[in-house]
């Protein structure tokens, strides 16, 4: 057990209707204590946070929503809902305005760190904190793994959307949970993972709206220097924790954050790009400290 944590916390399994839309989230300690929101990354869902919401709950209030089109929400119509980064980042928006969080810490992965610093800066004055693990915002420190993606936003033919939506399959999900990681940290990812993220994003058309993200994403580049000027400007609290065996975010892209916050709190551990399979008991320590610092529990 990890110094100073308590008994792990019930995670709870909750619905609201956000603009219509039925939206599942898992919840996790005292409704009155601090809240740390967790948008969830590709190609996973709100699961990915189930032991850190379990280990902080004790303290703090978190709150992981499935995106639309994603875990156990519902999946509009795209006709009547932007699939995009910059929709998902308005629906998160939306999603904090329903469950009326007037302020949080945010934890940035994946896919959620493009929603997560949308939401950041419609509202700087919300955010209490971040927690970066592994969700890059320079693109000069992208790993080789974005080969196929630049291949595709450089040149975007049908072979190469096709050559994409060839890893959207349950072969391609464990490629993105294990694929880096060596093999004396490999077996510490649960299969659960893949194999759950696979059955919930395998009917249409889900598959087309992963792939429809994959082409969005070179639009996120050009918000890069927005990020990095808002970083600058508002320099919110910053915790980076980061697990350097990632084919798409080496430890470059994790140090690239002490450009604009030269303050910020660097660690790099032995794991990959989820990390918190691999190196939860750190993770927490880590957050645990940073938390009580920047974002208490009264």
């Amino acid at each position: 057990m990890i110094e100073g944590v308590g008994m792990a916390a019930d995670v709870r399994h909750r619905r609201v209707p956000v603009d219509g839309v039925e939206v599942f989230y898992r919840e996790a300690g005292p409704a009155r204590a601090p809240v740390v929101l967790l948008p969830h990354g590709y190609p996973c869902s709100s699961f990915q946070f189930r032991n850190l919401m379990a280990a902080l709950g004790d303290r703090w209030r978190l709150v992981a929503p499935d995106l639309p089109g994603f875990g156990y929400s519902a999946t509009p119509d795209p006709a009547d809902f932007d699939y995009t980064f910059a929709g998902y980042g308005r629906f998160l928006r939306r999603f904090v305005d329903t469950l009326v969080l007037r302020r949080y810490a945010i934890y940035l992965h994946d896919y959620g760190s493009q929603h997560g610093f949308r939401l950041a800066m419609s509202a700087p004055e919300r955010v209490a904190a971040l927690i970066v693990q592994n969700g890059d915002v320079y693109a000069d420190e992208f790993g080789p793994k974005y080969a196929p993606l630049r291949r595709y936003w450089a040149d975007p033919t049908p072979h190469r959307r096709a050559e994409l939506a060839g890893n959207v399959s349950e072969e391609g999900f464990r490629a993105e949970f294990v694929g880096e990681l060596p093999e004396r940290l490999a077996d510490r990812v649960s299969p659960d993972l893949w194999t759950l993220a696979w059955a919930q994003l395998r009917t249409p058309p889900r598959p087309e709206i992963i792939v429809g993200l994959f082409t969005d994403q070179a639009d996120t580049l050009a918000d890069f220097p927005h990020i990095q000027a808002y970083l600058r400007e508002h320099r919110p609290p910053t915790l980076i924790v980061w697990g350097p065996h990632d084919g798409y975010m080496p430890a470059g892209a994790a140090r690239a954050y002490l450009r604009d916050l030269p303050d910020a709190e660097l660690h790099l551990l032995d794991g990959g790009h989820w990390a918190l399979e691999t190196n939860l008991d750190e993770i927490v320590a880590l957050a645990r400290d940073f938390l009580n610092r920047v974002h208490p529990p009264d």
